[in-house]
């Protein structure tokens, strides 16, 4: 698989922005004045609203403002760390002295959007229900694979829940600050949770119109006291992305969302709109070329191999974002991505040595070992 990193763009007219941040604070939101609606396009239309049965961003980026998790990466720090998680619904966690245990203090007097309390129990129902084992039934369930290692959660009373693993795993709380790590109510079935989802966030879920728009409203019994300052968020869906450049230009948006802008465009959006502020920062998607190594002559590893001293990872990055990017291999290339591979072992793999002369003259070997019948040891 050959992969590299594209950098995202996101553009506002006072934005603030963050890779992981949820939304930009408008002029008005960084002076803590209360008020307005944050009006913001989207490039797709999601299946549904929600986060556990959806696979993208187009879900999980409106509807994180509906919701709340155990614990989240601190958005005021770009890069995600496991020394940067803060607290949300937990208040405090430990773990056991043998590292399989995660025991979380939940926070009382929190209500869901429609009044019924948040307890424990809707911790516990969350993760049975993301690990197939309770009453309800997600149709999709993109991130049980997340959950291997998790045996079991249990509960000691309304405000303590306990995650209990079945080896030591450390980065295991990093999974549960993830933006796909809401907890759900026990009381709302899936199905409702896909078209009307029901929180404990900052703000309301309101509407859903497909290929047309998702509103949320200020949630005005919001526990985060004084917050959300806005009044509301309005996304609206256009896929063309030159369509909705010229509406940014037209005022008829505040900012775009991470990721959605092409490098390629950033000149047009500067040339429509050069009021606006747009920030390019690394994050962790890559452009990949997926082989069916089951079908010949994919099936055979050395011409796989070759594929993959062939490309020059370089000129994809110069051509396609314009220079904008990086070369990594799974994981986020350091430094902004805190397990990326170091550069020396990047270039021990296939196709990744800074050489390219030299990664295609190997790449001509193994085609001419492969016409000739050899392999190559």
């Amino acid at each position: 698989m050959m992969r590299f990193i594209e950098k995202a763009v996101a553009c506002g007219g006072s934005a603030v922005w963050a890779a992981v941040a949820l939304v930009a604070i408008s002029a008005s939101a960084a002076a803590q004045k209360p008020g307005g609606i944050l009006k913001i396009p989207h490039g797709d239309s999601p299946a549904s609203m929600s986060i556990h049965e959806e696979s993208t961003i187009v879900s999980e980026g409106p509807m994180m403002a509906v919701f709340n998790n155990l614990v989240m990466f601190d958005q005021h720090i770009p890069q995600n760390r496991l020394d940067t998680i803060v607290p949300d619904l937990a208040v405090e966690w430990s773990w056991s002295e043998d590292g399989t245990t995660l025991t979380f203090k939940l926070r009382q007097g929190v209500s869901w959007h429609d009044g019924k309390p948040f307890t424990a129990n809707d911790v516990k129902c969350t993760w049975d229900l993301l690990q197939g084992r309770g009453t309800e039934k997600l149709r999709i369930n993109p991130r049980k694979s997340w959950y291997q290692n998790l045996a079991e959660v249990t509960i000691n009373g309304d405000f303590e829940a306990s995650f209990h693993l079945k080896r030591p795993q450390p980065s295991f709380i990093g999974l549960l600050a993830s933006g796909w790590s809401p907890v759900y109510p026990c009381h709302v079935s899936p199905r409702e949770m896909r078209q009307h989802p029901i929180g404990t966030g900052p703000f309301k879920f309101v509407e859903f119109k497909p290929n047309e728009s998702i509103k949320l409203t200020r949630n005005p019994e919001y526990w985060k006291a004084g917050r959300p300052y806005l009044d509301g968020i309005e996304y609206t869906i256009i896929r063309n992305a030159s369509t909705w450049i010229l509406a940014l230009g037209a005022h008829q948006f505040d900012r775009t969302g991470p990721g959605f802008v092409p490098i390629s465009l950033l000149k047009e959006i500067k040339n429509q709109a050069p009021q606006m502020s747009c920030e390019i920062a690394s994050w962790n998607t890559s452009r990949t070329a997926v082989i069916n190594r089951a079908v010949p002559p994919f099936d055979n590893p050395e011409l796989r191999r070759a594929i993959m001293l062939a490309l020059d990872r370089k000129a994809f990055i110069d051509i396609i974002g314009e220079g904008q990017g990086e070369i990594g291999a799974s994981m986020q290339p350091l430094p902004n991505g805190v397990w990326g591979m170091p550069a020396d072992m990047l270039r021990t793999l296939p196709g990744y040595d800074p050489d390219i002369a030299k990664n295609h003259e190997q790449a001509k070997q193994i085609m001419q070992n492969s016409a000739t019948g050899q392999t190559n040891g």
